[in-house]
């Protein structure tokens, strides 16, 4: 790289991221989706790839957990579309969710915006922005990153740049070093986030994985301690890694964005790797309930 400054001048005149224990037989387990955890109650937490074949039996995976004795809430860490168009493609692909069972980051960030009463700059996809219909957006006084890639150019970015110099709060949606598509693996919004962190000398508020608030805010409402749930995903970090640093018990599955010796980059490492999302539902079936 042909040096690391921070930011250069223009012209003058111009503005320069236990123990399980079970309450009888009644769990509740959380299941992450690819970009799309779902949830469901020990409080489980599982993320299943959909580019990979062991997706496709995840329907009737979940069918088999409903008709066992659990609750069930569906989590995610996805900016690229909206809660709607996500219970639509869920529903689309066979999967029996209702709207009210489905939490995600971006509904996280807007509580932040809310409570912070700021006018965000949303660098977010566009099908995303109906989660953030009425929040007020003229004059920006903050800046929110999620994975929005045709938002991430130098002028957008200068724009989130110069705003956080003038004191606008970095919020990010969430982290992700990167993620995958079906041509492979791509860019998350970390880098971006961490480039503007860098540049601003600022720290970013992040609200989606792998942050405790946000898997302690995934159980609430279902009377579920962290030390009763596991959380079972594809990403070491983000999906094990932070729901173990919130005092859950972590899966790694090896689909999706699985990396080989990702087990490796944890510590302490998953409480259990398994192939796919089938075969930890299996293991929960047989010897968690």
């Amino acid at each position: 790289a042909g040096g690391k400054g921070r930011y250069h001048s223009r012209e003058k005149g111009e503005a320069p991221v236990p123990s399980v224990s079970y309450r009888g037989t009644y769990i509740t387990i959380y299941i992450f989706i690819e970009c799309i955890p779902l949830s469901i109650r020990l409080c489980l937490v599982f993320l299943v790839s959909f580019y990979q074949r062991p997706w496709l039996g995840c329907p009737f995976v979940l069918t088999r957990l409903r008709r066992a004795p659990v609750t069930v809430r569906f989590v995610t860490n996805t900016t690229k579309e909206s809660k709607r168009d996500l219970l639509e493609r869920l529903t689309g692909l066979g999967f029996d969710i209702a709207e009210h069972e489905i939490f995600t980051s971006l509904t996280a960030a807007r509580n932040l915006l809310e409570q912070q009463q700021v006018r965000p700059l949303l660098l977010v996809d566009d099908k995303a922005l109906p989660d953030f219909t009425g929040i007020g957006t003229d004059n920006p006084n903050a800046v929110v990153v999620g994975l929005a890639p045709e938002h991430f150019h130098y002028e957008m970015m200068n724009r989130a740049f110069r705003l956080i110099l003038d004191g606008a709060p970095l919020i990010a949606i969430h982290k992700a070093r990167y993620f995958k598509k079906k041509d492979g693996l791509c860019l998350g919004p970390g880098p971006f986030v961490t480039g503007l962190e860098y540049a601003t000398d600022t720290k970013a508020t992040v609200v989606g994985k792998p942050e405790k608030t946000f898997f302690l805010e995934a159980l609430r409402g279902t009377d579920c301690a962290p030390e009763e749930a596991v959380m079972i995903g594809d990403d070491c970090r983000d999906d094990v890694g932070g729901a173990q640093q919130a005092g859950m018990r972590g899966i790694l599955v090896r689909t999706g964005k699985y990396r080989p010796a990702d087990e490796d980059k944890i510590n302490p490492g998953p409480y259990l790797t398994c192939e796919n999302f089938p075969e930890a539902v299996e293991h929960i079936l047989k010897q968690m309930l």
